[in-house]
């Protein structure tokens, strides 16, 4: 294994690929239905590509509204941000059926890269269950101390390939993709907010622990 160099510019490009992969899906389904409403004069169809596009608008506003936290400035330097905040994008982030989320946490404001940290983990717990199943969330501590603890239930739950490592800053060749930039950004989070990442895996369910360094 060798340590990830990753200077700024390229941290950001990566990033950006990210937040756009997760958003074209939605957007182009949008493009999709404004040309059939153009074009098809069938009603029915109609009716269809509005439904479509009301469903891939929500879906795409859901995504930018957790990018803006979990990969964000998310206000300015130092600041701290509502857990109530931090469960609203999280449940709307979860758009599709397979994968629920449940959350039991107390409403109070945490540093911003603590949530930020919090909402990438979540992101990783759900690609520990890739046939869906339910995330389960919980925070326990205050403002000055918290603990975070995530279960992913579902079947054929493993934990993600390489995460661990990613999040350690560590790759087979010292380098990372878009693809893998979530998980590597998700240990540079850690470290900032002094935080310390575990995974553990059990039958069916994947637990992710988040704890003070």
């Amino acid at each position: 294994m060798a340590t990830v160099s990753l200077d700024a510019l390229d941290l950001a490009a990566l990033l950006c690929s990210r937040v756009c992969h997760d958003v074209i899906s939605p957007v182009g389904a949008i493009v999709n239905g404004l040309e059939v409403m153009e074009e098809d004069g069938d009603e029915s169809m109609k009716e269809f590509a509005l439904d479509l596009i009301r469903k891939s608008a929500r879906q795409a506003s859901a995504r930018l509204q957790f990018a803006r936290l979990a990969f964000g400035a998310a206000g300015s330097a130092g600041a701290a941000i509502d857990l109530g905040d931090a469960e609203s994008v999280a449940k709307g982030f979860f758009g599709d059926d397979k994968t629920q989320l449940t959350w039991d946490a107390r409403r109070m404001l945490l540093p911003k890269n603590r949530v930020k940290l919090l909402l990438n983990l979540i992101v990783i717990a759900m690609q520990a269950i890739p046939r869906g199943g339910v995330v389960a969330v919980k925070v326990e501590g205050d403002e000055a101390a918290s603990t975070f603890r995530l279960e992913a239930k579902g079947i054929n739950a493993r934990i993600p390939s390489h995460a661990p490592k990613l999040i350690a800053g560590e790759t087979e060749d010292g380098t990372v993709d878009a693809h893998a930039i979530q998980a590597y950004y998700t240990g540079l989070i850690a470290r900032a907010a002094g935080m310390a990442v575990t995974f553990a895996i059990d039958g069916d369910t994947v637990t992710i622990t988040a704890l003070p360094a």
